[in-house]
């Protein structure tokens, strides 16, 4: 069994940061690719940010220059720091695991989802 943790969102003005985490725990062999998705209101979930194993790097055009992902591997966990937030920021953020469990199976995990409020 494998637990992804997320924590960090809350409300903020215009122009303000946030930092995301999301912790992984359980039977895990080894992670591959970690990434943080969001979800507004009405829309459907789209791909913020994704960084590989080996640290390569995918931004969505929307927050490139502004957010920044990271990770570290010895603590399992996905950071994204969030600067200059704007109010189309909005939304749920969900973290996703790609991993490898002890047993060698391979599964894709999502977080419970954190809120982030950008206001105007």
């Amino acid at each position: 069994q494998v637990q992804l943790v997320e924590s960090g969102g809350g409300l903020v003005q215009a122009g303000g940061s946030l930092r995301l985490s999301c912790a992984a725990s359980g039977s895990i062999f080894k992670i591959n690719d970690m990434g943080w998705y969001r979800q507004a209101p009405g829309k459907q979930r789209e791909l913020v940010a994704t960084i590989t194993n080996g640290g390569s790097i995918d931004y969505a055009d929307s927050v490139k220059g502004r957010f920044t992902i990271s990770r570290d591997n010895a603590k399992n966990t996905v950071y994204l720091q969030m600067n200059s937030l704007k109010p189309e920021d909005t939304a749920v953020y969900y973290c996703n695991v790609d991993l490898v469990h002890v047993s060698r199976s391979r599964t894709n995990y999502w977080g419970q989802g954190t809120q982030v409020t950008v206001s105007s």
